[in-house]
């Protein structure tokens, strides 16, 4: 049991260490993006059709269920003396319990290259994509690793109201 522990704790820290820079390219490339479609100067019913793009605006109108703080409102208006106990109910604090798995590598260990590589091509990476990958993502992960000076990582494995 103890050496699966270890492998299973190996591969959850090295899954971590990979997950950093690639979220944080992620956050960066999704609010890029964004910014980007918002500064193209088109309004719904334009079209562009280039040499080698194309693109539209189109208005769409979508059914969205009610917010949750609108439908609370609403409820109030109508019954204001039951909206009063259901804001009360909302408001009482609430005791949770929450199971975290704390996990780091002992001072002057290492994870081996090949426990990153195992985790990258069970992303779904070729071996070749995963050595010319793992470098880089190394780099970067202990940039980010030593802005946040993190010597012990956590995950949430249950929450329990």
């Amino acid at each position: 049991m103890t050496e699966n522990l270890e492998r299973d704790l190996i591969e959850i820290i090295a899954t971590d260490r990979l997950d950093r820079p690639i979220s944080s390219m992620s956050g960066k490339l999704k609010r890029t993006k964004s910014k980007l479609a918002k500064a193209i100067e088109m309004k719904p019913g334009d079209s562009f059709d280039g040499d080698r793009v194309y693109s539209r605006v189109e208005l769409l109108d979508n059914m969205k269920a009610r917010g949750m703080r609108k439908g609370i409102d609403t409820f109030k208006d109508l019954h204001p003396r039951y909206g009063a106990i259901l804001e009360g109910l909302i408001a009482e604090q609430r005791v949770t319990s929450e199971a975290h798995l704390y996990f780091g590598m002992k001072d002057n260990c290492r994870i081996t290259a090949d426990d990153y590589l195992g985790v990258m091509t069970g992303l779904g990476f070729t071996e070749t994509t995963s050595r010319k990958l793992y470098p880089e993502l190394m780099d970067i992960s202990r940039n980010l690793a030593r802005k946040r000076d993190e010597k012990e990582r956590s995950i949430l494995i249950y929450s329990t109201i």
